[in-house]
């Protein structure tokens, strides 16, 4: 298995206040075998990327046979749209190596947690928008996921948003156009992918009905999808494990069984492409 490091971008083609490059951190398994993929974005609230959301889920994928990729997207202060061209670019990335890397280049799908998942979602609703493809280091179509997996993610700008999330990515004196464009429920659409959702209902930090918003506009587009809700459990479980829990958590057993769900799920699509 190969583990190494990707700078995305040069440094100077972000916001001058802030240093950071996104990097994507890969988990390739040895072999000659073409495999599907999954990109990993972290959640933390577009302020950070939280480890306890990427290496465990990444090995998780590399158990099941499944290459992994996991993307440190760039975080406040840095705003929309360059998280979204962060993970647009690392698509392509994955795209333009799936010979070298022996990836089967229709079965990529990208993973997201809380603000990762509306990061992901919103690759799955804004992927071919022109100021995504036009953006350098970026080709049209090569960026398209072929599956999305939403773990209790950040969804609506609305009643029930998580306003940090939206602060730190468009700036608390966004316009209600770009509030709008970035409450993902309304931007999905006949071209987003088959998505796997799941949420506890207990969650005080994004609301349940984030996952069910976007759900529910998947079934009104004849989006294939399949919801898992919980009935306990806080925000920010990942795997739901004593492996990936905080200090103040407890252990979710039930809960832990979503990964198995998402990679039951994530075969039956793989298939049937």
């Amino acid at each position: 298995m190969i583990n190494k490091t990707i700078e995305l971008w040069e440094k100077q083609q972000y916001n001058s206040s802030s240093n950071f490059v996104p990097t994507m951190d890969t988990y390739i398994l040895d072999g000659d075998k073409k495999r599907g993929t999954v990109l990993i974005c972290p959640g933390g609230g577009y302020a950070y990327t939280s480890e306890r959301e990427a290496e465990p889920i990444a090995m998780k994928f590399n158990a099941a046979g499944y290459h992994a990729f996991v993307l440190h997207y760039s975080v406040a202060p840095a705003k929309h749209p360059q998280p979204l061209l962060d993970v647009s670019k690392a698509m392509c990335i994955i795209r333009e190596n799936s010979e070298k890397w022996n990836i089967e280049s229709d079965k990529i799908a990208v993973c997201g947690f809380s603000a990762g998942g509306h990061l992901t979602a919103s690759l799955g609703v804004h992927w071919d928008k022109d100021y995504v493809n036009d953006a350098e280091g970026i080709i049209a179509g090569l960026n398209y996921p072929n599956a999305l997996i939403l773990n209790y993610p950040v969804i609506t700008s609305g009643e029930l948003a998580h306003r940090g999330s939206f602060d730190n990515l468009l700036g608390k004196e966004a316009s209600e156009d770009l509030l709008n464009e970035m409450s993902l429920e309304k931007q999905v659409n006949k071209k987003t992918p088959p998505t796997f959702l799941w949420h506890t209902v207990e969650d005080s930090s994004v609301p349940m009905e984030n996952s069910l918003l976007f759900a529910g506009a998947l079934r009104k587009n004849d989006i294939p999808f399949e919801l898992h809700l919980y009935p306990h459990g806080p925000h920010g479980l990942s795997l739901a494990t004593e492996e990936t829990r905080s200090e103040d958590m407890s252990n979710y057993p039930h809960v832990a069984t979503w990964i198995k769900l998402c990679i039951e799920w994530l075969g039956n699509v793989f298939d049937n492409k």
